[in-house]
């Protein structure tokens, strides 16, 4: 798939997320069968963007699709 057809359909499928996510919701967008010890190792390594603000991570939407689409 054409990188910019692939940004599109990444976008318009993860169109009911807000533009930051929680683990959580990461979890669910990445197709909810990645164990959760998984989405966390892919935030404490920045595979996936994002920031740590106490024991909360914000995840951008944009760079979850950004790592989907390295895959």
């Amino acid at each position: 798939m054409e990188q910019n057809n692939q940004m599109d359909y990444l976008t318009q499928m993860f169109n009911k997320y807000a533009d930051v996510v929680n683990p959580k919701q990461l979890k669910e967008m990445l197709g909810g069968n990645v164990g959760t010890n998984k989405i966390y190792q892919l935030l404490k390594n920045k595979e996936i963007y994002n920031k740590k603000v106490g024991n909360n991570y914000i995840i951008p939407k944009l760079s979850v699709i950004e790592f989907l689409m390295r895959k």
